[in-house]
């Protein structure tokens, strides 16, 4: 199955919190869109990497998926090296995205940046002919996605642009509270986390909200790009 945008998230809930209103907005448009989450999140406050897939996929019904696949690399200790680069090469190399979208450049997770450097490097990677993979006992092809564009997190990022995402914010929503192992829920009496209290999703629409506003639209989902981007027509800029 060939994507239209592979999402490329450090830990499960990564794309939800930063990018499920993209997602949902570009799926009722036509595309497919894929995730791969690159660690089960098993180093998180609470929740077990099998709840967290459970949680995966009950958030990709919600938005739509065409694809999500989980690489299983151990969280918190992944790094941008070349055997992490070739897994990630592999899935690229299978879906053969034309856009990635992948985690920010730097943030307060130490795993946000390093998934960013990874999944940049293997969007270069993978279209090398030099560098041969084996996929499910098939050689592949290579492939350069045309675009990779980094989501922004926790850490503020002016972003390079905005989508507006108004129509989906409660999609967005409902694919975050999939995730109900990690996000408030005051039946869980497990150990509170960063993440997990009431506030934490007050400040998703607050930022979502700025960014919103920044564009005079409610809600908004920011983006920094690598390389400059090209227009034929002023008037394809809103």
């Amino acid at each position: 199955m060939k994507l239209d945008i592979l999402v490329i998230a450090a830990h499960p809930d990564d794309a939800e919190l930063a990018c499920s209103g993209t997602i949902a907005s570009h799926i009722q448009k036509g595309y497919k869109v894929g995730i791969l989450d690159l660690t089960q999140g098993e180093m998180g406050t609470r929740g077990t990497p099998e709840l967290r897939i459970l949680e995966s996929n009950n958030s990709s019904k919600i938005l739509g998926l065409s694809a999500r696949e989980n690489l299983g690399f151990k969280d918190i200790f992944f790094k941008d090296d070349e055997s992490h680069q070739i897994e990630i090469i592999k899935i690229i190399r299978k879906y053969q995205p034309e856009i990635v979208l992948a985690n920010a450049v730097s943030d307060r997770h130490p795993d946000h940046g390093k998934g960013a450097s990874v999944a940049s490097h293997a969007c270069f990677m993978s279209g090398l002919r030099k560098i041969e993979t084996v996929y499910e006992n098939k050689s592949q092809e290579p492939w350069r996605p045309k675009f990779i564009y980094h989501y922004i997190q926790n850490n503020y990022i002016k972003p390079d642009f905005v989508v507006d995402i108004t129509d989906f914010w409660d999609l967005k929503l409902a694919s975050i509270k999939a995730f109900k192992s990690q996000f408030y829920d005051p039946q869980n009496k497990e150990p509170q986390s960063f993440i997990s209290s009431a506030e934490f999703l007050d400040f998703i629409e607050a930022r979502a909200r700025e960014f919103g506003h920044s564009i005079n639209s409610k809600f908004g989902e920011g983006f920094t790009v690598e390389k400059m981007i090209g227009v034929r027509d002023l008037f394809d800029l809103k």
